[in-house]
């Protein structure tokens, strides 16, 4: 009898979830006769015993779709809420997995769904872990999937607002994804070729933004694009973006605009790049699983697939150096990041 496995994919969605499914579950059932089952809702239906089963014609036609056929939520199920005085969710997983007759359950998550899935293992469950974000934030390898898809669309946002910018001789201010990371601005900033890139990692004075923007017109130039991480530093009742251009129309004569992607960063189909490494993973921890080779997380490194113990990845995140190569080739050519 081959091993029976699920699926469940947890947090927000991205592109790709669909494509890692398909990764893990065909390689599991084509060449290793595993039966597969998936969650439905991540770790809420694992909690509540939904789920559904994937077999080769589930699993076809999804690869180039967005969000997630099985559905996600926000559910931590080692966290006691406000107002439980005891939480038994671990307790019901544990009981789930056994009436089931589990091998493994495969968790496509993030930063905090990797940490779940370590305290899961350690409850002694076999899991493993899948990193996806498009942050690009999951703490142990050098890309996750959904980051390429995210790049793309706001370098496509980051194109369209130069030609409106230069029509109006204004700085156009967007607003990109990442609370702790800044990888989406900086690499859609570099890509779409932004004049001002802010991100969480590299602390900024307003006033030298504003000083470069005047500079800009000064010169004779129409327009001036800062592309913003959404968790830059700034006051609390206001988005990343409003704050900037507030400062700009306080601090100077010129005339400002912003734009905020949200939400639209994260749906959609995957990119070419985003479909193959989601597939390269989820195949990848159906061979982990074939050999027995649990509580990890699936890691690249260098184009190379490995794994990494899961609890060496929960919890931390990974964020931008500010000493990246692709900083300091950006200040070379004239990009600010408003701390010098």
């Amino acid at each position: 009898m081959g091993k029976k496995i699920a699926i469940l994919t947890a947090g927000g969605d991205c592109p790709g979830l669909n494509a890692a499914i398909r990764g893990v579950g065909k390689t599991a059932i084509v060449n290793h006769g595993m039966t597969v089952i998936g969650f439905t809702a991540g770790f809420s239906g694992l909690i509540r015993k939904e789920y559904v089963e994937l077999d080769e014609t589930k699993l076809s036609g999804i690869l180039t779709l967005g969000g997630t056929i099985l559905g996600t939520s926000r559910e931590k199920p080692f966290k006691i809420e406000k107002g439980e005085a005891f939480n038994d969710k671990p307790g019901l997983i544990k009981k789930n997995y056994e009436d089931l007759g589990l091998d493994c359950i495969v968790c496509i998550g993030g930063n905090g769904s990797m940490k779940t899935a370590h305290l899961l293992s350690e409850e002694g469950l076999n899991v493993i872990g899948i990193p996806k974000t498009i942050d690009n934030d999951v703490f142990g390898t050098e890309i996750t999937f959904g980051f390429d898809s995210a790049v793309e669309i706001a370098t496509e946002a980051i194109d369209r607002l130069h030609s409106t910018a230069n029509s109006h001789q204004r700085a156009m201010v967007i607003e990109v994804m990442g609370h702790n990371a800044g990888w989406i601005a900086l690499y859609a900033g570099m890509a779409g070729g932004g004049d001002i890139i802010l991100i969480p990692e590299i602390g900024y004075n307003i006033n030298k933004v504003c000083r470069e923007i005047e500079d800009r017109f000064s010169k004779g130039k129409n327009s001036a694009i800062v592309v913003v991480a959404e968790g830059i530093q700034k006051p609390d009742n206001i988005s990343a973006a409003s704050y900037i251009v507030e400062k700009i129309q306080q601090l100077t004569s010129i005339e400002a605009r912003e734009t905020r992607l949200g939400y639209v960063q994260r749906g959609g189909s995957p990119s070419a790049m985003d479909r193959i490494l989601a597939t390269r993973y989820g195949a990848y921890a159906a061979e982990l699983i074939a050999k027995g080779e649990y509580g990890q997380m699936v890691a690249v490194h260098g184009g190379v697939l490995s794994a990494i113990p899961l609890e060496e990845v929960g919890g931390k995140l990974s964020l931008v150096d500010p000493n990246h190569p692709l900083i300091t080739k950006a200040r070379n050519m004239g990009v600010l990041f408003g701390d010098e």
